[in-house]
């Protein structure tokens, strides 16, 4: 899409080509294909997971599209990979700060607006976030640009920060047609300094274009996405066919393909707990009481007042007004009761030692959720301490070219400890393996000597790493495993986990382990050749004392 660029169109100030829109290529007719059919079943949409999306297969048949193919509305959108200060249309959009200065707007905007544009830009009085102001567009092929301020993301306000995206994007809409514009070109409005991720931000934005374009596509005639980096284009190329389907096909692996929440008319997120939930007035009675006489000579007390405006409203009230049934508070109230049953429970893996296993199971969103709060925990905090243990590290690739993690079960000194950062430090650094199938690899050499955790402690970290780490993983290679570690392990099958545990691959030799994972992939400490020596007896073995290369005796 960037050599559009040097097609035909007038130079601009800057020396640029002006492109106009109709050589910008349309949604609907250019070749955006995101083939999901070659995806791996077994990792669905494995780069950008959303763990709230609707599952396929049987559950879907029958379902309505929310986002049903229009080809009017397809005709308005374009893909254009590159800034949007070359392109000849009614609007360009600046993502900025509430202060709208030249620092912080849009890379390369002013150098190519000229310094007419920061001058009324300071006479405009900021801009609050969420909201949108225009100016004049001076030396761009525009003829106005529309300022308008992301929101800074943090997972505890994630709602929050959904709908002031979802604002932004509506509001240079509205302002586009009051203004009497037709046809506009909007970058990403999120930014790196702000921390949005880039996923759910493309998710709002698309979704926020195609119900505005619902409701006025006779005053729009060009929506234009310009990306500028090749992650962007990948995304809104995989995300533009769940929004914008070109044909039944693609409407149908939508249905599959979206997430369970795509906001409501506007775009925006829907949250149960803040619906007002009444009910309409039920079984109204169509003729009107007569009202009671009130005697004149006897004064009305406040209990006849009473009892004639209760009488009065029975009348017309029947017992179901405003009745709630399995409202968010009351499906709160009974987890919560859940919770505390299974806590005071007759818990048989607590009294063996197990930890505790109690507590109901999250679900898919309530993980998400977890997993999100502690990896932003974690990204703010240095932990370098934790890395100094040497308990978990990067290694190389296994045999198949999986990406390997490293467990040090000797190092792991519960007693000295901060269980809250370690747990923290494993999150940071599991996160950009559990993206795709990756493998483990634990040396138990001599760890029996050292307090270990519990099972409850186990299952509440594989809780916080989430299921997209459980489904990419591929095995657990146990190098030295003892009795009592295969019978954790047993227990781990049948309290936590079965799926996950199974997955354990127990290696008695370090020369076995090397059938799996190559010796030059792997850092071992020096402690684990001894231990395999006393182990092994060292029976047909030779150890380089430089390299710690272990080769078999001649």
């Amino acid at each position: 899409m960037a050599e559009t660029a040097t097609r035909g169109g007038q130079p601009t100030d800057s020396g640029d080509a002006v492109v106009t829109l109709d050589q910008v290529p349309r949604w609907s007719d250019g070749d955006f294909r995101y083939s999901y059919e070659i995806e791996d079943p077994n990792f669905p949409n494995m780069h950008f997971p959303d763990p709230l999306a609707s599952s396929s297969g049987a559950e879907n048949s029958g379902k309505v599209s929310r986002f049903p193919v229009d080809h009017e509305v397809n005709s308005k959108i374009y893909l254009w990979r590159g800034n949007p200060w070359n392109l000849e249309v009614d609007a360009v959009v600046n993502s900025t700060n509430e202060n709208l200065d030249e620092a912080h707007c849009s890379p390369g905007l002013h150098a190519a607006a000229g310094p007419g544009l920061a001058e009324e830009c300071a006479t405009l009085g900021g801009c609050r976030t969420g909201m949108a102001k225009v100016t004049n567009a001076y030396d761009l092929p525009a003829r106005r640009v529309i300022h308008t301020v992301g929101p800074k993301y943090a997972v505890k306000y994630h709602t929050a920060a959904e709908n002031a995206l979802s604002h932004c994007y509506r509001s240079c809409l509205e302002l586009l047609i009051e203004n009497g514009l037709q046809s506009i070109a909007m970058g990403c409005i999120y930014t790196e300094a702000k921390n949005y991720p880039r996923e759910p931000a493309a998710h709002v934005a698309i979704r926020t274009v195609r119900r505005f374009l619902e409701k006025q596509k006779d005053k729009i005639t060009g929506v234009v996405f310009c990306l500028t980096t090749a992650n962007d284009t990948e995304i809104y190329k995989r995300l533009l066919p769940l929004y914008f389907p070109r044909d039944k096909k693609e409407e149908e692996i939508a249905i599959s393909k979206l997430p369970a929440d795509v906001g409501d008319e506007n775009g925006e997120t829907v949250i149960d707990e803040r619906k007002i939930r009444i009910k309409p007035l039920p079984n109204v009675k169509k003729t009107i009481p007569k009202p009671p006489r009130a005697s004149l000579d006897v004064p009305v007390g406040d209990q006849g007042l009473a009892r004639r405006n209760s009488s009065y409203l029975e009348s017309y009230l029947d017992p179901a007004f405003m009745s709630i049934i399995k409202d968010p508070d009351q499906r709160r109230q009974e987890q919560w009761e859940r919770t505390a049953r299974a806590q005071n429970g007759f818990n048989f893996a607590k009294m063996l030692g197990f930890g505790d296993l109690g507590g109901p199971p999250l679900s898919a969103s309530e993980e998400y959720s977890l997993h999100s709060r502690y990896l932003a925990k974690a990204n703010s905090l240095n932990l370098s301490e934790i890395a100094e243990m040497k308990i978990l590290y990067r290694g190389g690739v296994d045999s198949e070219g999986r990406p390997v993690m490293v467990v040090v079960g000797a190092h792991f000194l519960l007693r000295c400890l901060d269980l809250e950062r370690f747990v923290l430090y494993v999150v940071k650094e599991f996160e950009p393996l559990i993206q795709k199938p990756y493998s483990i690899v634990y040396f138990h050499s001599a760890a029996s000597l050292q307090v270990q955790p519990d099972l409850g402690f186990m299952r509440r970290l594989q809780q916080i790493l989430g299921r997209k780490s459980q489904r990419n993983l591929h095995a657990i290679y146990i190098l030295h495993p003892t009795f009592g570690l295969k019978a954790a392990i047993l227990a781990l099958q049948l309290l936590v986990d079965g799926m996950v545990w199974k997955k354990a691959v127990y290696v008695d030799r370090l020369l076995q382990l090397f059938k799996y994972v190559p010796r030059e992939q792997l850092t071992i400490p020096d402690f684990v050749f001894q231990h395999d020596l006393e182990v092994n007896g060292g029976k047909g073995l030779i150890v380089d004392p430089r390299t710690k290369y272990v080769y078999h005796r001649p």
